[in-house]
């Protein structure tokens, strides 16, 4: 998700590479994603070759703004 809100869309080539994941775990991870409606998927070939294209849905950006909001006030919370 992260990877993704800061592009308008990323290949998954991309986010393989970024991730360090092995494609069968990326592929899990995106498929839960989509079915929440966070990411859309979109497959297409280009010169013979398929391609897959990722993007965050506006749900998902909005997702993940919230998470980030979340995350900034546990740890504002935090000891020093």
């Amino acid at each position: 998700m992260a990877q993704l809100y800061v592009v308008q869309s990323a290949d998954f080539l991309f986010l393989q590479r970024q991730t360090q994941m092995t494609p069968g775990n990326l592929s899990a991870h995106l498929s839960k994603l989509e079915d929440a409606g966070y990411v859309e998927i979109t497959k297409e070939f280009i010169d013979r070759k398929p391609h897959t294209a990722l993007a965050l849905t506006k749900k998902g950006r909005d997702a993940f703004k919230q998470y980030r909001r979340d995350i900034k006030q546990i740890a504002e919370r935090l000891p020093e």
